[in-house]
């Protein structure tokens, strides 16, 4: 599938280019080198444009190029776990909420590209992550396939013809890409900011699974009780698999465009999986997820792809067998256990709880420690077992990635394989 160009579609706000013009993010904590910020008026000459390489790689040489991250996601040596945190920009960091005061709408933040540059850097800025996801929301896509959509600052996101017959599902047509034109210029942009970098970042793509974004679709807003979709699985489940077929079929094509726009690794989160019972997961989401799956590997086939699921820990052995890369862990799974019951054939992502963030910098690390000892040597990425909790102290997120980047060293540090052997690269 050919990138879409589509630059005639950016759009800026002014003030906020002009703002970050000239000013640099850190890039590296050794050599205190910096990265351009720059604006998308000095990207026109470029605008349509694609990094040369989104992360493929066909031989040893070619992984060596690779960011740790993705080196971690396939199962490659690497020197320390990669660290990333699931909402690392957002209202915990002073620099959102600034903006987030000039810029109020939550839609205009994630679908200005200058905006989602901007916000997307934040952190990195701050705390320098190994991996630096975009800047939106699981979202963005409906839209662009004729699910009209909006998330109201208090109550979240709202769709006003929720999807409960054969018939409301007509109007749902696949993708066009063209409307979702800034996720493409943002990761474009991202992946030439920090390529000069002395220790460059992983930029990280992500969907929402056909279930979770069909949860929106049919309970028309957010819910903590699913009552009407699950209903709907057991009162008319025809309905529901047209619903999610047709999401499946738009989300696999959403993710080669990330891919060929710049994204090195997606994550796919099927944030209310969970609240699935297995049975149900078997039959509503999980074959979903693997036809994305199948369609991205045949399409980008050494882009790690990544499946996370909120309380999950059910689940384990049905994520593996949807062909990911990497089986994302929130808090309430034991590292060791999950590593035991996923074997040495899969990655995995975690899991350090988020309300250990408000604790100590002495508990910090020592979750972190538990947390980097269990997964062992290969095949793990740092991060949090959910996302950045409102109110974090952003000196505990800055303490979490400055500690293991100086005392997760696997040559350090005698962590071995707690699980399951040596952990295999699967490129």
């Amino acid at each position: 599938m050919a990138p879409v160009r589509s630059g005639l579609a950016r759009r800026t706000v002014p003030g906020v280019a002009g703002g970050r013009k000239g000013l640099h993010c850190a890039s590296g904590r050794a050599t205190g080198q910096g990265v351009h910020v720059s604006t998308s008026e000095e990207h026109g000459s470029k605008r349509g444009q694609r990094p040369s390489t989104v992360g493929n790689a066909s031989s040893a040489g070619d992984v060596e190029e690779l960011p740790r991250l993705v080196r971690a996601a396939l199962g490659h040596e690497v020197d320390r776990p990669p660290a990333w945190m699931m909402r690392q920009a957002g209202r915990y960091q002073k620099a959102y909420r600034d903006l987030s005061a000039k810029y109020p709408g939550f839609r205009q933040r994630s679908e200005t590209t200058d905006l989602i540059v901007d916000i997307t850097l934040q952190p990195y800025r701050s705390f320098q992550p190994d991996g630096l996801i975009l800047f939106s929301d699981i979202l963005t896509p409906l839209n662009a396939m004729g699910i009209p959509f909006d998330i109201d600052e208090t109550k979240g996101p709202m769709i006003d013809d929720p999807v409960r017959t054969m018939a409301d599902t007509e109007p749902i047509h696949e993708i066009e890409l063209e409307k979702v034109s800034f996720v493409g210029e943002a990761l474009s942009i991202l992946r030439m900011e920090v390529s000069g970098a002395s220790d460059v970042p992983a930029i990280l793509g992500f969907v929402g699974s056909p279930w979770t974004l069909s949860t929106y679709v049919v309970e028309g807003k957010s819910t903590n009780a699913y009552k009407v979709i699950k209903c709907l699985c057991d009162s008319d489940p025809a309905v529901m698999h047209a619903l999610l077929k047709k999401i499946a079929d738009s989300i696999a094509l959403y993710c080669d465009y990330q891919i060929e726009s710049g994204a090195q690794s997606i994550q796919i989160f099927d944030s209310w999986g969970g609240q699935l019972p297995p049975k149900m997961w078997d039959e509503f989401s999980g074959p979903y997820i693997k036809q994305i799956v199948r369609h991205v590997k045949s399409t980008h086939p050494n882009v790690p792809l990544t499946l996370y699921a909120n309380g999950s820990g059910g689940l384990l052995e049905r994520m593996k067998g949807t062909g990911v890369d990497v089986i994302g862990l929130d808090w309430t799974i034991d590292m060791e256990d999950a590593r035991r019951r996923l074997g040495d054939d899969v990655s995995v992502q975690g899991n350090v709880d988020p309300a250990k963030l408000f604790s100590t910098k002495e508990g910090i690390s020592a979750a972190i420690d538990d947390c980097v000892k269990k997964a062992g040597t290969r095949g793990h990425v740092l991060n949090l077992g959910h996302g950045v909790m409102v109110g974090t102290p952003e000196e505990s997120v800055a303490h979490f990635f400055e500690y293991n980047r100086q005392n997760s060293g696997y040559k350090n540090n005698d962590f071995g394989f707690a699980a399951a052997g040596v952990h295999m690269p699967r490129l």
